[in-house]
């Protein structure tokens, strides 16, 4: 007998209402960190995004105010998934922290990592935020896929995306630590960013819908 399709509960009122500012938390800051990034003085396709937040760029307010607002749109959709993804859901507040204490905490000029370059402490803490951040939404990805109770139209989605992503998360970190930094790994981490976005807007917009 095969099994019934699974649509999943309507969104409350109040989980609806923090999936639609989730949407809008996470447009605008992919926005605010888009015109940093294209505006700003940084080096393009050759380096990574977070150099559009450097001190002594012009675009640095708003890269960070970019930031700031991907970390409460990350925040708000963790509050606003269905209890049935309690581990999503945590994975994703676990990575709207680090996405605050990396847009708290500046690189400086480069954003050096190991092992190519010497790194500050301050490039350690900044460094070390954005890939949790990052991961931290892939493996929510990965949990929405894996939980069989979650609304089918969630699940497809992050099944998705996580195609995507996996591959890319994995390419970006092989070429982080045997080619540093370069026009490689500035697009693997552009392109990353990008699926990461699009399923947080996505996501958010369908619970929001679901009233």
């Amino acid at each position: 007998m095969a099994e019934p399709h699974r649509a999943g509960p309507t969104a409350t009122p109040p989980r609806a209402a923090a999936a639609s500012a989730s949407a809008a938390c996470v447009v605008a800051g992919a926005v605010a960190v888009t015109v940093a990034v294209v505006a700003g003085p940084g080096p393009g396709l050759t380096g990574y995004v977070s150099e559009a937040g450097v001190t002594d760029s012009g675009y640095a307010p708003a890269y960070r105010i970019g930031v700031f607002a991907l970390a409460a749109g990350v925040l708000l959709l963790a509050a606003a998934l269905p209890p049935a993804l309690r581990a999503a859901a945590g994975l994703l507040a676990a990575g709207s922290v680090f996405a605050l204490v990396s847009g708290a905490v500046t690189c400086s000029a480069g954003c050096p990592l190991p092992p190519f370059e010497r790194a500050t402490t301050a490039d350690l803490v900044h460094g070390g935020a954005s890939i949790l951040a990052v991961a931290a939404v892939v493996l929510a990805m990965l949990a929405t896929t894996l939980t069989r109770a979650a609304p089918s139209v969630l699940r497809r989605l992050a099944g998705v995306a996580l195609a995507v992503a996996l591959p890319l998360a994995g390419a970006t970190a092989v070429a982080l630590v045997t080619v540093g930094r370069g026009s490689l790994i500035a697009v693997l981490e552009r392109l990353l960013l990008l699926v990461a976005v699009l399923w947080g807007a996505a996501t958010a917009t369908t619970v929001a819908l679901r009233r």
